[in-house]
C-alpha cells in the first residue's frame, strides 16, 4: 500500500495543505515588503530628510483593512503606535487590492 492510498488518493494531507499555505503567504508578504522598500528607495529622491534616512531606518506595516465609505482605510491601533503615527501625520501607502466582496449587481 502507498502513502497515497492511506490518504484516500490525496497526495497531501490538511496538515501539509495548511503548511504549504502559510509558507506561501509568509513569502508573498515578505516580497510586498521587498517591493514597498524598493519603491520607497525610487521616491526618496525628491524628499530631502527621507532621502538623508533611507528607506531602512523607516518603519513599515503591512496589514489588512476595508474600504469604508468616501474611499477611506484606517491604520490599526497597533501598526500607529508602533510607528508612532499621529493624526495629521502624512503617510505613504501602497494598496494592493486582496478580496472584493461584489456582486455583478453592484456594476
Amino acid at each position: 500500500m502507498t502513502e497515497d492510498d492511506d490518504r484516500g488518493g490525496m497526495p497531501w494531507t490538511p496538515a501539509d495543505f495548511a503548511r504549504q499555505l502559510q509558507a506561501a503567504s509568509e513569502d508573498a508578504v515578505e516580497s510586498q515588503q521587498e517591493l514597498f522598500e524598493q519603491f520607497l528607495s525610487a521616491n526618496a529622491g525628491g524628499m530631502d530628510e527621507l532621502s538623508k534616512l533611507g528607506p531602512m531606518s523607516m518603519g513599515t506595516a503591512t496589514f489588512k483593512t476595508r474600504v469604508q465609505s468616501g474611499g477611506r482605510i484606517s491604520i490599526p491601533d497597533a501598526e500607529r503606535e508602533a510607528l508612532d503615527i499621529q493624526e495629521g501625520d502624512i503617510v505613504q501607502t501602497v494598496v494592493v487590492p486582496v478580496k472584493r466582496n461584489r456582486s455583478d449587481s453592484d456594476e
